[in-house]
């Protein structure tokens, strides 16, 4: 009463404001902050303590750096230099002749006469012309299932991975020599049997690529470093040197039967052609072909002139009689590889088929006549393809005995090397679950007898 001239809303607002002040004031709130205040005043002391001091022996030691003071640590004693990290060397081999001498023994012993006299005396006997014909399939495949591995035939020749081997063509005595990453060649007579019937030398300062006994004279053993190619002469106990190069070899084929000749491939694809007859270390001729890389190179059996290179992507035959420096044109090229070629061959006694194993895991078959391609089949089971400082590949061989089957390590599990027909039909499976437990990615036959040996990426050989 007395806000009659306030209208309706102003009269309620404060009618609630003065109930709202009788409801606290009800509640007596000041009061009740007084007492809590005294409460609280009364609990905290008006006496300040002092920190304790802590004692001097508590307190850590500051450390400070004797470098930034200079000073020189005491009865410290200071630690060596540390060698830096060892690298994988090739060890270096001289230029020049190098006498056959196996490692870790002396001139003269009696384990390294008995290894070269066998060479000797075998390389004398000459071998029966091997019938170079194409016998009959179920023949043989009967023989390929006779052959088998023992333990007595594993033995670990060479130090490191295999990357080439060769089989001398004796009947009598089984040699076989090796050739490892690290430029060693190992020699094992198989037949005698004992632990003393290996031994190794070092010819080459680098992987050895490729190896050959001479197929006029197989006391000769030519083998293919990365700048060197050597010949072994077991007559005269010594590592002759025939070719030297600063570009890298890869392969080699001869070019005649009487081994005067040979045509080399280097890794950045150029090819040359080199004489042993002729003086001095250098080649006779050095050409492009045209290619990025050159993995292989294959004489033609018949047409001796003409021989296959393997590349990057690129197969092709040449004629040696064209060659030039630059410009050289083909015969024939191979085509349809997507990938790179690891290795392409000639079949050993016509000439007619060419097999070529790529990196997208298939193994093709071409007519080398009308360069037709016959057949085209992926493997069920990767072909093992080395990476290394020079890429060395899982060869697809031709068995010399027979005119349409081949050779190919296989990754399948149990371990195996295969044998196919050129229609890609699988002959034979040579695996021994207790004997072979790796991938032979090299292999060599024998060109009369049914010997089969393959390598591995440790050094070790299996002789079946």
């Amino acid at each position: 009463e007395g806000h009659s001239h306030l209208s309706a809303y102003e009269r309620k607002r404060l009618k609630n404001i003065t109930e709202n002040a009788k409801f606290f004031a009800a509640l007596k709130l000041h009061e009740s902050a007084a007492r809590l205040n005294q409460l609280t005043t009364k609990r905290q002391s008006h006496v300040t303590r002092r920190a304790k001091p802590k004692k001097v022996e508590d307190e850590p030691t500051r450390r400070r750096s004797m470098r930034l003071l200079r000073v020189e640590p005491l009865d410290i004693p200071l630690l060596e230099t540390l060698p830096p990290a060892a690298v994988e060397e090739y060890p270096q081999v001289p230029v020049g002749p190098l006498p056959m001498v196996p490692e870790d023994q002396a001139e003269n012993s009696k384990w390294t006469e008995a290894v070269l006299g066998t060479w000797m005396r075998i390389s004398e006997l000459k071998a029966e012309d091997a019938d170079k014909g194409t016998p009959d399939i179920k023949r043989y495949q009967e023989s390929l299932s006779s052959m088998v591995l023992s333990e007595e035939n594993i033995r670990k020749v060479v130090k490191a991975r295999v990357c080439s081997m060769a089989i001398h063509p004796s009947e009598s005595t089984i040699l076989v020599a090796a050739g490892d990453k690290w430029g060693h060649i190992g020699l094992w007579n198989v037949s005698c049997g004992t632990e003393d019937g290996a031994h190794i030398f070092s010819p080459h300062s680098f992987p050895v690529h490729c190896l050959h006994f001479s197929p006029c004279n197989p006391a000769h053993l030519l083998s293919l470093g990365n700048d060197t190619l050597r010949c072994g002469d077991v007559t005269k106990a010594v590592f002759d040197e025939i070719c030297r190069s600063e570009d890298s070899f890869s392969c080699f084929d001869f070019l005649e039967e009487n081994a005067s000749t040979a045509i080399v491939s280097h890794w950045n694809g150029d090819v040359a052609v080199v004489d042993r007859r002729t003086p001095g270390l250098s080649s006779e001729l050095s050409a492009d072909i045209g290619f990025t890389r050159a993995r292989t190179v294959h004489v033609h059996p018949l047409n001796k002139h003409q021989f296959l290179a393997a590349g990057s992507v690129d197969v092709c035959v040449f004629d040696v009689r064209c060659l030039k420096a630059k410009g050289n044109k083909p015969l024939s090229s191979l085509t349809g590889h997507t990938k790179s070629v690891a290795s392409a061959y000639f079949s050993p006694v016509t000439g007619s088929r060419v097999v070529t194993v790529c990196a997208d895991d298939k193994l093709r078959i071409f007519n080398s006549k009308n360069i037709q391609v016959l057949l085209i089949f992926k493997k069920t089971n990767k072909i093992k393809i080395h990476k290394d400082t020079q890429p060395k590949p899982g060869w697809a061989i031709w068995d010399p005995k027979q005119e349409h089957c081949f050779l190919v390590g296989s990754m399948a599990q149990p371990r195996q090397i295969q044998v196919f027909q050129d229609t890609g039909n699988l002959l034979h499976s040579f695996c021994n679950v207790d004997c072979l437990s790796s991938v032979c990615s090299i292999n060599v036959v024998h060109p009369s007898q049914n010997i089969l040996v393959g390598g591995n990426s440790s050094g070790r050989l299996h002789v079946f």
